[in-house]
């Protein structure tokens, strides 16, 4: 492992866990996950823990968007109303799971191949797996098929969540200020040699990732990105 590998690691899951809060949440939400209710709602985190709904919500939502927990719609029996949001741990073990380590082999061959369409048909091509793939992220952090809740997030929060799927992901990301606008700065790039090979295609998935899961989690915006690593730059920079 690199020493941006290994910072991305440790980024990924200090993110999710720094905080002693957060990880008794997820083991509680873990030993749900394993018995009869099939996991947990916001409120129920916030009784256990009493903590403020916002509070228990903040946290449910930053370990979904490391990727540790889903979330569904869900409904306890016999009762009526909106379906309340089921938290469940994922498949991965988030106690032990780093971001993957890359594959620069395949990544090389995909990126060529792709190349073969032309330099602007592959980047077109890229840009949209990466949004696809994008958007399905959104919907495994619970927010993708909700439009009233996509409706009433604010673009900021959306681009947290964002950084911290991104993190999970081996980016190392977070948001800033730049100027009147606001960045994902990601200070490590988990596509390594490929990127710097073929940075045209693979940031190209990249800026696909990035728009998809704005726009399932917020509204559809379309990101500039102001520089990359590839071109020699210390970081990727996505300006939104």
């Amino acid at each position: 492992m690199t020493a941006d590998e290994f910072t991305a690691s440790v980024a990924a899951v200090t993110s999710a866990f720094g905080d002693p809060t957060r990880r008794d949440i997820y083991l509680f939400v873990r030993d749900a996950t394993a018995s009869p209710a099939g996991g947990v709602t916001a409120s129920e985190v916030a009784d256990r823990f009493e903590l403020h709904p916002n509070v228990a919500r903040h946290h449910l939502e930053k370990l979904t968007g490391g990727g540790y927990l889903t979330v569904a719609a869900g409904r306890a029996a016999g009762t009526a109303g909106r379906p309340s949001k089921r938290y469940r741990t994922s498949e991965v073990d988030a106690t032990l799971a780093f971001p993957p380590r890359r594959d620069d082999l395949l990544g090389q061959l995909l990126a060529r191949a792709l190349e073969m369409l032309g330099p602007d048909r592959a980047a077109e091509m890229a840009d949209e797996v990466g949004f696809e793939y994008g958007l399905a992220l959104a919907e495994r952090m619970g927010t993708g098929a909700d439009a009233a809740n996509r409706a009433h997030r604010s673009l900021s929060t959306a681009m947290v969540a964002v950084a911290d799927a991104l993190t999970a992901h081996g980016f190392a990301a977070h948001t800033e200020a730049r100027g009147r606008s606001l960045a994902i700065v990601a200070e490590c790039c988990p596509f390594g040699e490929a990127a710097q090979r073929y940075p045209h295609v693979v940031c190209a998935v990249d800026r696909g990732m990035i728009r998809g899961m704005l726009a399932g989690l917020s509204r559809d915006v379309e990101p500039r990105v102001e520089a990359s690593r590839p071109d020699g730059d210390a970081h990727c920079v996505t300006r939104v």
